[in-house]
Formats: C-alpha cells, structure tokens, sequence
C-alpha cells in the first residue's frame, strides 16, 4: 500500500536552484544523482543549523524518483529534523520542482536522510534537543 503524498511541501524551504544542460543524461533528463547532491546539500544546512556545528551524511533512507526533473525545472528541496539521537539527527528531505512553462509545482522525490555532528577535529559531538 503506498502513502499519499501531500500537495504541499513539508518542512523549510532550504534550497532553490535551476536544472541546467550539464547536468543531464542522454536522454535530457536531469541525473538522479544531481537531484540526491542538492538533496544532500540541502539537508546539511539544516542539521548543521540544528546542531550548530559541522556534521557528515552517514546514511540514506530509501528513496523514489517519482518523477523526472527537465532542464529549465526550478528544484526547491524542503527540510525538516524529525528525530535527534545524541550525536546523530535525521532529517526529512523533500525535492519538488516548478515546472519551467505551465509552474506546476510536482514532489519529484523524498527521502531520510541521518546526520552525525562533528566537533572540530572531526569527532561525533553531542545535539541539542529538538525544541
């Protein structure tokens, strides 16, 4: 049974960028993999804000492409902590764009994506609670 997706975003807009030219495949659509990298970006502005230190991806919950990105697409990838450990944090992270022509805005994929907080000699170091 698959979960509705919601109509809206959840969680902070962190990111907004456009797709370009470079970063597609062979057959025009935008790399998976460009999408997971602003992902990734995104969702470490947000648990480096939580945890107001540095911090590192150690983990990646699955994910589903639901619908492809094309050149011209503005990607707007959208944050929320949803669970602090002592030195780890997860956060939801959501890609949805606005569709260049018609600004149709589409959930292009989602995923929970864990975090570990790093002093600065690159040890795990504690999180505050989520508030």
């Amino acid at each position: 049974m698959s979960v509705p997706q919601p109509n809206t975003p959840q969680g902070d807009l962190t990111i907004r960028t456009v797709a370009m030219p470079a970063d597609t495949n062979t057959a025009g659509d935008i790399f998976g993999g460009w999408v997971l990298s602003q992902m990734d970006i995104a969702g470490g502005i947000a648990a480096a804000d939580h945890a107001r230190t540095r911090v590192a991806t150690v983990g990646i919950e699955a994910m589903s492409f639901l619908k492809p990105v094309s050149v011209g697409d503005i990607l707007a990838v959208y944050c929320k902590v949803v669970r602090v450990g002592r030195t780890s944090m997860a956060v939801n992270i959501q890609a949805w764009v606005e569709r260049k022509l018609s600004h149709d805005l589409l959930n292009v994929t989602e995923g929970v994506f864990t975090f570990v907080a790093l002093d600065d000699e690159g040890n795990k170091t504690p999180v505050p609670p989520r508030e």
